[in-house]
């Protein structure tokens, strides 16, 4: 499996962190992939055309929930990115092959692959970046991990951010891939690059990367185009620069939930606006804010978040 989850190696010359980003964590998210498979070659024709450019550590893409990449599905059979809890990776450790279902196996494998990255590359520092995509269209943006450093990588990557994720939901790859969990130093961060079939969500992607290789000094600035900072400002333009979740609104096969068109991420709402109907009638916006990632997807836990504004 490890040769088909790995898209992607690039090794600099000089000792540095290693950055794995892992795209398709959703199986029906496939930007963050074609990000991926075109930053490799941009990094291999590099020193081409600037014979000074040096590259500091290792880049890894790879692929994040393989099965249901091949089925272009979001899960098989549950939403790997709510199962990683210590709890949960402790226990299918101890369990056999036979024990386990499908999104299980994929933990394992990424774990293993990981693990086998960091003793082959020996890095200063491990840096993982989740590419996703929404199912809504709307602004981009990035979600911290709890700690220092993945907040200014954040702000660094020209997105709006946003804080309190974490506590809205559980088990994503924020919540397992630090320090206490991995084999060195670690710090991860989530970016949301635009819509699932939206072409400029490669683009984004692409220029979240890079922006994350030139904060943490694996490129010099001066390597970096201004391109980049320019795809990212341009539609996060008239966006606040940090909001904070007020609330996630979960739902389950059960509810029926069905999203009302046209809402976008970012989007201001009302207080008791009808936003979606369930099995129970309209679903009324509970406080004013923003909405943020309204599910227009057949599969999701998660019917809608609200955030706020802080800067």
């Amino acid at each position: 499996m490890k040769k088909e989850r790995i898209i992607c190696e690039y090794y600099g010359s000089n000792p540095g962190p290693l950055l794995i980003a892992i795209g398709a964590m959703h199986g029906n998210e496939p930007m963050g992939l074609k990000a991926i498979a075109m930053l490799e070659k941009m990094l291999e024709v590099e020193p081409i055309t600037n014979p000074g450019f040096e590259f500091h550590g290792s880049f890894i893409g790879m692929i994040g929930n393989l099965s249901a990449y091949k089925r272009n599905e979001r899960f098989i059979d549950k939403d790997i990115n709510r199962q990683w809890s210590k709890k949960h990776v402790d226990k299918i450790k101890k369990l056999n092959a036979s024990e386990l279902d499908t999104e299980d196996l994929e933990m394992l494998d990424i774990l293993q692959t990981i693990e086998e990255l960091c003793e082959q590359c020996k890095p200063t520092k491990l840096y993982i970046l989740d590419l996703h995509t929404t199912s809504s269209f709307g602004g981009i943006f990035s979600i911290p991990a709890e700690n220092n450093e993945s907040l200014e990588i954040a702000k660094s990557l020209h997105a709006p951010v946003v804080m309190g994720m974490l506590e809205g939901i559980k088990g994503t790859s924020l919540h397992y891939f630090k320090t206490e969990n991995m084999p060195l130093d670690t710090v991860t961060i989530t970016f949301e690059a635009g819509q699932h079939e939206e072409h400029k969500s490669i683009n984004r992607a692409i220029a979240a990367i890079v922006n994350l290789m030139r904060s943490v000094k694996m490129v010099k600035a001066d390597d970096v185009e201004n391109i980049h900072d320019q795809i990212l400002l341009e539609y996060s333009k008239n966006l606040p620069e940090v909001t904070e979740l007020i609330l996630r609104y979960g739902v389950n096969e059960e509810d029926k939930f069905k999203m009302n068109p046209g809402y976008t991420s970012f989007q201001k709402v009302e207080k008791g606006e009808v936003l979606a109907s369930d099995v129970n009638g309209e679903v009324r916006c509970p406080d004013s804010g923003r909405i943020l990632m309204p599910l227009y997807q057949e599969k999701g836990e998660d019917g809608f978040f609200l955030i706020k504004d802080v800067l």
